[in-house]
């Protein structure tokens, strides 16, 4: 048996644009809440929000959104004018509705792994965005399977890819979220690469395991089928 049979692959930031349509937004929202909150005030208290929310909401741009109002509620003592309401609805909206860039390397990458290796696409989020963005992106005909996941944990690699394939033994994943992407495939006993690009997400930071044979690093996404073949051998 080869040393990988499947590769799985995170969505967001990973395979196309996501972090920064946030971070717009979330300076949108700094400005609609300019007469109540400083900007770095305001940016603390919401991500305190999102992280009290992730049980209630899950990931995705609606939990995003319930966060944001929380949050303008909170700085205004439940006295928020009602045009910073429809300011975050309509800035969630447009954020649903944005058009899907893929990042460099991204359809060359999963191109060049499609033919030989079991794909598998891995994201969390919301389930009508996450398949929207899917479709967009033109590659879903490449995967064998794809994942719509509340949380990614060494558990849920382990089901995958038993469901999926040979075990996380034989299985890669491939993302830029060192904590939901690469330490709980590890965990799993696959191999995690981390694939870092432009800003993650506060709640997704974690430290590398450097002395873990089974972590990996890549400058860019096409750098992925080398990397795979010199794991197998070839």
């Amino acid at each position: 048996m080869r040393p990988i049979t499947t590769i799985g692959f995170d969505a967001d930031d990973t395979l196309w644009h996501n972090e920064r349509f946030f971070k717009l937004t979330e300076a949108r929202f700094a400005d609609l809440l300019r007469d109540h909150a400083a900007p770095g005030d305001l940016a603390e208290r919401l991500l305190n929000a999102e992280r009290r929310n992730l049980g209630r909401y899950g990931f995705g741009i609606k939990g995003f959104m319930l966060s944001m109002i929380e949050t303008a509620l909170d700085v205004t003592n439940d006295r928020v004018p009602s045009t910073v309401i429809r300011g975050i609805v309509e800035a969630g909206q447009e954020m649903l509705a944005h058009p899907i860039e893929l990042l460099p390397h991204a359809a060359d990458a999963v191109t060049a792994l499609q033919a030989d290796f079991y794909l598998v696409l891995i994201t969390k989020g919301d389930l009508l965005d996450q398949e929207r963005k899917l479709a967009q992106s033109g590659l879903g005909d490449a995967f064998d399977a794809v994942e719509f996941v509340s949380d990614k944990q060494a558990g849920t690699y382990a089901a995958i890819f038993d469901r999926h394939g040979d075990g996380a033994a034989q299985g890669l994943m491939a993302g830029n979220s060192m904590k939901s992407d690469v330490l709980p495939m590890i965990a799993a006993g696959g191999h995690g690469v981390f694939v870092p690009h432009g800003d993650v997400w506060a709640l997704e930071h974690a430290h590398p395991p450097q002395s873990e044979p089974r972590f990996h690093e890549l400058s860019h996404l096409g750098e992925l089928p080398d990397l795979v073949r010199r794991l197998c051998g070839e």
